[in-house]
């Protein structure tokens, strides 16, 4: 498991902005959060060094390219050794119909959402990229019928947790 990052009142705020608009300029990031333009471009650049910022996703809808049948597919791959999961990931991920991959406990290894055109296409993916690999034991799926987002990690006006560690960067405008 990653460590936690030390972060303070100024970097909170800052990613609770950017996590419901990652367009916002830096210039309006600053000036909501009350720092320098150069100052919210730095911290910004280190919660990227940092891991803390993973990226900018542009979100797409499978229903409009084409896609609007979507699955989960429970995996149980054996045997379950390291020199089969590195691969059989990669290969998962780079199927474009895959959205998600999951590695689990219990009696599935993986848990995969796909997006596909109908039920040809996904038994044409069950068939020939999960099942037609010896390692793939067994595939079960599940129809999705409908799906929700959920709210962001840090809601709007939530205080940093219980014991969480700040650290005084001395940047912050008064």
């Amino acid at each position: 498991m990653a460590d936690s990052v030390v972060l303070d009142p100024v970097d909170l705020e800052i990613l609770r902005l950017l996590q419901n608009d990652a367009r916002t300029t830096y210039r309006d990031l600053a000036a909501q959060v009350g720092v320098a333009p150069s100052t919210c471009l730095d911290r910004v650049a280190r919660l990227r060094r940092s891991g803390v910022i993973l990226g900018h996703v542009l979100r797409l809808d499978p229903a409009k390219l084409g896609r609007g049948l979507q699955a989960l597919l429970s995996v149980q791959v054996r045997p379950h050794r390291r020199e089969l999961v590195g691969p059989f990931v990669e290969r998962i991920r780079a199927l474009p119909e895959a959205r998600t991959v999951f590695h689990l406990t219990g009696p599935d290894d993986y848990l995969v959402q796909v997006a596909v055109r109908d039920m040809a296409d996904l038994q044409r993916l069950v068939l020939d990229e999960f099942t037609a690999h010896r390692e793939v034991a067994r595939v079960e799926t599940r129809l999705i019928f409908q799906q929700w987002e959920c709210g962001p990690l840090l809601p709007a006006g939530t205080p940093a947790a219980p014991g969480t560690p700040t650290a005084n960067h001395g940047d912050v405008a008064p």
